[in-house]
């Protein structure tokens, strides 16, 4: 089951436009990143944290050394370590380490950190135990946070909330994604 919400709170304003910021830099260095190996890098999701889980690179062997093989949707993490052929020459394991660390670094220097969407849920006065038991989603339209929580929540929680029509909430997350999809 889920609840509509929707609340006008500065404090809860706030705390939702600032992971958006937040959500949309980190975004912005992750497309850096994949720019940076020549490739798309993947947006990943693990609970509430996001991260750059791989870059979408060919299938070849080739890539091996380096990189994991690919996942189900062709991105491929890179290897902590280089995994050599066995039987190579000293100086061919010399070179593939070498460039290895090349990799390392600029893996380490183009990555965005890992981010939280719990930092938000806290700032709005979601029990965060909530949202990762039932689910939540909660956006801006028009100055005001809308919110579909999977357990019911009260104004004691967040301030300013009100229950609205599933139809009212709908409405508002389609006028979000028609200029989502405008922009």
């Amino acid at each position: 089951m889920s609840y509509f919400y929707k609340t006008e709170s500065p404090k809860v304003l706030a705390a939702v436009c600032a992971w958006a910021q937040k959500k949309a830099a980190w975004d912005i260095q992750r497309k850096k990143l994949g720019e940076a190996f020549g490739a798309d890098a993947s947006p990943m999701y693990s609970g509430s944290r996001n991260y750059v889980g791989g870059i979408k690179l060919s299938a070849s062997a080739d890539l091996d050394v380096h990189w994991r093989r690919p996942d189900e949707h062709g991105y491929r993490a890179l290897r902590s370590s280089a995994k050599h052929a066995k039987g190579i020459t000293k100086e061919a394991r010399a070179l593939e380490k070498a460039k290895h660390e090349r990799l390392l670094e600029q893996w380490k220097e183009h990555c965005p950190a890992d981010i939280d969407s719990d930092e938000m849920w806290e700032g709005v006065g979601v029990e965060r135990g909530n949202v990762w038991f039932f689910g939540g989603v909660c956006f801006e339209h028009d100055g005001a946070v809308y919110l579909q929580l999977g357990a019911a929540s009260s104004a004691d929680q967040v301030e300013g909330l009100v229950e609205v029509l599933g139809s009212e909430y709908q409405a508002a997350r389609q006028n979000v994604m028609s200029a989502r999809k405008a922009a």
